[in-house]
């Protein structure tokens, strides 16, 4: 957390990434302001894609002196010279992961809105806890992370948390309060100006 209390940024990649045009758009955006993490967030599954991807982003987020987890992918975390993994099966692989990737490796564990997960999660080891979708979305089975949930994190629990999915201007000053970091994907990337984007949800977490 900064001194101000200020949640800051976690950004976090599109599910497709293209190569000829992405990673002009993630430099402009690490280059308007600072991002404490980025997140290789790929729907592709072939490793070779993945890859190509990773290189590119890698040196453009290590340039800037911002850590770059991967999603889920234990095993490129090494070989690709990343900073880390996002787990997204709760606390069940944590352990194991920090085992295996060692004491030096950011491992952040997605608990949807299980304070219970969290909890195990945190326990087992990891660096950050990530609760989602904040906002109301037709992808997954409906479960929203509340507000309350939050504040109860932040009163009771020391390990950092990230807000993130479907996240508004509103949803932004409303738990900025209570986390340590505010996930941003689709919400920034699908503008047209991505940097510009990211430029407008940082100015309602300093409000």
């Amino acid at each position: 957390m900064s001194s101000d209390d200020t949640p800051q940024i976690y950004l976090i990649t599109p599910s497709e990434i293209e190569l000829s045009r992405f990673p002009d758009q993630l430099a402009r955006c690490l280059d308007t302001l600072p991002v404490a993490c980025l997140r290789l967030s790929m729907a592709s599954q072939d490793e070779d894609h993945i890859a190509r991807a990773a290189d590119a982003v890698r040196d453009i987020a290590h340039a800037r002196d911002v850590a770059l987890v991967i999603d889920s992918h234990v095993l490129l975390v090494e070989r690709l010279g990343l900073d880390g993994v996002h787990l997204t099966d709760g606390a069940r692989s944590v352990r194991k992961t920090r085992k295996d990737l060692g004491a030096d490796a950011i491992i952040g564990s997605f608990c949807n809105a299980s304070r219970h997960d969290g909890m195990s999660a945190g326990e087992a080891g990891a660096d950050y806890i990530a609760f989602g979708p904040v906002g109301t979305t037709p992808l997954g089975d409906g479960t929203v992370a509340e507000l309350d949930l939050f504040q109860w994190w932040s009163e009771m629990i020391e390990v950092p948390v990230v807000a993130e999915g479907a996240l508004s201007d509103a949803l932004i000053r409303k738990v900025a309060p209570f986390a340590d970091f505010i996930g941003l994907g689709d919400e920034v990337w699908r503008s047209v100006d991505p940097a510009a984007a990211l430029k407008s949800f940082a100015a309602e977490l300093a409000q």
